[in-house]
């Protein structure tokens, strides 16, 4: 059994997360900039390492998908295209959200929450442990 990957989409940056080998914990990999994912994802993916990837879906409160499944459908076009490996959309509703509070509780600075980057892993963090939570 793999380690499952986590993916927080964003227009500029990408935020990833990934659990233990075991699948017990999920923890903050790194943000990327977003034009560099494919890239980096293919040589991640080569390794062996991960089997499954969660990308958060993001929704509105009513349900409907936001705006910015426009920039998220084709990445995932493009993935299923090249990886033979389980893509699975994940609600991602609140996680910035949650990654702020998360980042407060843990006594983080005001300055060092502002840094968006550290925002979008943390936020990746959160798609992965709902996902594990909902297996």
């Amino acid at each position: 059994m793999g380690r499952i990957l986590a993916i927080d989409y964003g227009q500029k940056r990408t935020g990833l997360a990934v659990t233990d080998p075991l699948r017990i914990t999920a923890n903050p990999l790194l943000t990327i900039p977003t034009a560099e994912l494919q890239a980096w994802l293919t040589a991640e993916l080569q390794k062996g390492e991960i089997d499954t990837v969660v990308i958060g879906h993001p929704t509105q409160l009513n349900g409907q998908d936001s705006a910015s499944m426009q920039y998220i459908i084709p990445f995932q076009n493009w993935f299923r295209n090249h990886f033979s490996i389980p893509l699975i959309p994940f609600d991602e509703r609140f996680t910035s959200t949650l990654a702020h509070q998360a980042m407060i509780a843990g006594g983080m600075s005001r300055s060092q929450r502002r840094n968006k980057a550290v925002v979008d892993k943390i936020a990746a963090c959160i798609i992965l442990e709902d996902y594990l939570t909902s297996l």
